[in-house]
């Protein structure tokens, strides 16, 4: 087999064989594959596209191309949680624990964030102590003991994604449906897990910013899912405006417990009810997903997801007190404001300015080597539909990095938009997909 024959064939706008698929990522992995080699046949992709068999065998392949978890050994059935990511996205630490205080066990990797803030790992590691590493044979003992534990995720998990990513991003050929989906999906599946919820975002804040393009990702996921006997479901949410009032690291962790403690914000504890509640239909401890948002409710209300929360945080070497003293996470030295030049109502928040000003405090990361501020990020203190007097405070920046911090509430000054009418608020979860399957 020859890799000139495969980047001619798919460039012709062929239809590539499992074996053919096969010997590409085994080559990129092992090495024999160049990179000039792998761009030009993800170029050949960009512009003819993968086919649904493709999709899967690509993300099959992936999926197998480095170590996969077993998760057997683990009694239940688990179940794994992806966000595709948007701007104040702290779901998983809300909804890890309402799961598993509802007896569906978790077993997650989480990555680090690329962007406008740190990913899980980078939130966890605001709590001092928090491990995000652990041996395999410690990680399964804690699912089974406290029925949830939360780490990074190893370079021996699916390596051929990692290559065709960084290759991706410098090629221009980021923005491919299948390619998103198998990347995504080839992960999910290495990582053991028995069913999945998805949580696609749209809006100016998300990856997919139409709707509909959102739908598409989420459909075929839920169709890979399927094809690899995992029971999936996708909801698709709203990212028009920042998730709840945090962005940034150790600020998520304050509002992610503030959420568990009931008192968060509607946004983010409508989400987390949500994607809990589907988390808890899949583990079979609800028959619907009504049911099981209706757990996750009483979760939240009798304490029991706080109190799996500390468990979680001790367990992994972090201290647990910091769900009573938000003064233990990490603390910024410098703060400013912007404010509203007109009273009014807030009709728009635009999620990607609040992310990017969030990145410049020092929260984000633009490469994978930047060390990022903990403390740094965005306090928002207004959201769409809210009313706003003239002068009012609508966001707070902070950081240790003074001139950081100003660059972003310079970026930000223009996030906001105040009408007089008070607009309509959005709708969180614009669909669900996967259910009618499930029937």
């Amino acid at each position: 087999m020859d890799m000139m024959d495969i980047i001619v064939k798919k460039r012709d706008g062929g239809k590539l064989t499992q074996a053919e698929i096969q010997y590409f990522v085994k080559g990129i992995v092992a090495g024999t594959i160049p990179d000039y080699q792998t761009a030009a046949l993800l170029m050949a992709i960009y512009f003819q596209e993968l086919d649904r068999e493709e999709i899967f065998e690509l993300t099959n392949a992936m999926r197998y191309s480095g170590d996969t978890v077993d998760l057997s050994s683990i009694k239940g059935i688990k179940v794994d949680k992806h966000s595709t990511g948007g701007v104040g996205d702290k779901t998983t630490l809300i909804v890890a624990p309402i799961a598993a205080a509802c007896m569906v066990p978790i077993a997650k990797m989480s990555g680090r964030g690329l962007g406008f803030t740190g990913g899980t790992v980078d939130k966890l590691e605001s709590i001092p102590g928090f491990k995000t590493t652990l041996e395999p044979e410690a990680f399964l003992k804690q699912v089974s003991e406290v029925g949830i534990a939360v780490i990074g995720q190893t370079a021996h998990i699916t390596p051929a994604d990692k290559i065709l990513y960084a290759l991706r991003d410098v090629t221009g050929t980021v923005d491919v449906l299948g390619l998103i989906a198998s990347s995504i999906m080839s992960k999910k599946l290495a990582a053991g897990s028995d069913a999945i919820v998805l949580d696609v975002k749209c809006g100016s804040g998300a990856f997919m910013e139409k709707q509909k393009d959102a739908e598409a990702l989420g459909s075929l996921m839920c169709d890979i899912g399927r094809a690899a006997g995992r029971r999936t479901i996708a909801l698709v949410t709203d990212m028009s405006q920042p998730l709840g009032l945090a962005v940034g690291n150790s600020l998520e962790v304050m509002e992610a417990i503030d959420t568990l403690k009931g008192k968060g914000p509607e946004d983010i504890t409508e989400l987390s009810i949500n994607v809990a509640g589907h988390m808890i239909y899949l583990g079979g401890r609800a028959k619907t997903p009504a049911e099981g948002m209706i757990m996750a409710r009483q979760a939240l209300l009798s304490g029991a997801a706080l109190k799996k929360f500390r468990s979680f945080v001790e367990s992994q070497g972090g201290d647990p007190d910091v769900t009573e003293d938000y003064g233990k996470l990490p603390q910024p030295s410098f703060k400013t404001e912007i404010n509203a030049a007109d009273g009014g109502f807030v009709e728009s928040i635009d999620a990607r300015l609040i992310g990017q000003a969030s990145e410049h405090t020092g929260a984000g990361r633009a490469a994978k080597d930047d060390v990022i501020d903990l403390s740094a990020g965005v306090l928002l203190n207004k959201k769409v539909g809210d009313k706003v007097g003239r002068g009012e405070t609508l966001a707070v920046f902070q950081g240790h990095d003074k001139a950081k911090v100003m660059a972003a509430a310079s970026i930000a000054a223009s996030a906001f938009t105040i009408v007089k009418e008070r607009p309509a608020r959005p709708e969180l979860v614009k669909k669900v997909l996967g259910l009618q399957e499930e029937k």
